[in-house]
């Protein structure tokens, strides 16, 4: 399995944003200019030396939104390893994660919010929103805590995971007597074991052949439904 980095992706890939200087996130080059479109975009989360590559949202809810996880057609495998949840992987362009400790760094840099957007095959829409959004350091299991849901139609399936460490194929710190990450064929901060999970394998919409292994959304579309889209964006609180 090759490892591709989000910070290694294409020039031609990148919306310039100049004498912007180094943007922390997508919502300081928002700020910059508030006529930038959607896109790929660099951010630098803990210093110059910390140059990655993002799409930033640039249209929902008044923009300025950071992606830090996308899938949209099953192009990337997500079912990886614990130093490659850590460092992150695919494209800003297309489908990725950009990487735990990237994530730690821009929720512990000031309080951030959580938008999650998500479409099924039918071509219907919804979003949940949580108005307090962090990631902890690795050293404590990048411990998630998240709170404040407002419902866009979607449901709260992140309540179930909130204060849970983050797990994968390879490093198992859920609370179940299994192995969540190996048995729901993904990674995320799984509890007892999942309402979400949006790392999962890639399917297309309902099917039941095996359980909770897509990308699901449990209070949208419960756990045998995969979602054609779901995108996890965060912003600073306004």
């Amino acid at each position: 399995m090759k490892l591709v980095s989000v910070v290694l992706l294409l020039a031609p890939l990148l919306t310039s944003c100049q004498n912007l200087g180094q943007p922390v996130d997508c919502s300081e080059i928002h700020q910059h200019d508030n006529t930038q479109s959607s896109g790929v975009y660099t951010i630098y989360p803990a210093g110059e030396w910390s140059a990655v590559q993002v799409y930033c949202d640039m249209d929902s809810l008044r923009g300025g939104w950071t992606v830090f996880q996308r899938r949209m057609d099953g192009s990337v495998n997500f079912y990886r390893p614990w130093d490659q949840y850590k460092v992150g992987f695919g494209s800003a362009a297309g489908e990725y994660w950009l990487g735990l400790d990237n994530i730690h760094y821009l929720t512990n840099h000031q309080h951030y919010e959580l938008l999650v957007d998500m479409e099924d095959f039918e071509g219907a829409k919804v979003w949940a929103r949580y108005t307090s959004f962090s990631v902890g350091a690795e050293c404590d299991g990048y411990v998630l805590n998240v709170s404040g849901f407002i419902d866009g139609g979607a449901g709260d399936s992140l309540k179930h995971h909130n204060g849970k460490k983050f797990s994968t194929l390879d490093k198992d710190q859920d609370i179940w007597p299994n192995h969540c990450a190996r048995t729901f064929l993904g990674a995320f901060w799984y509890g007892n074991c999942l309402h979400a999970n949006p790392n999962g394998v890639y399917r297309w919409g309902a099917d039941n052949a095996v359980h909770a292994v897509g990308v699901e959304w449990k209070h949208w579309k419960g756990h045998d439904y995969s979602l054609k889209t779901i995108s996890m964006k965060i912003r600073p609180v306004q």
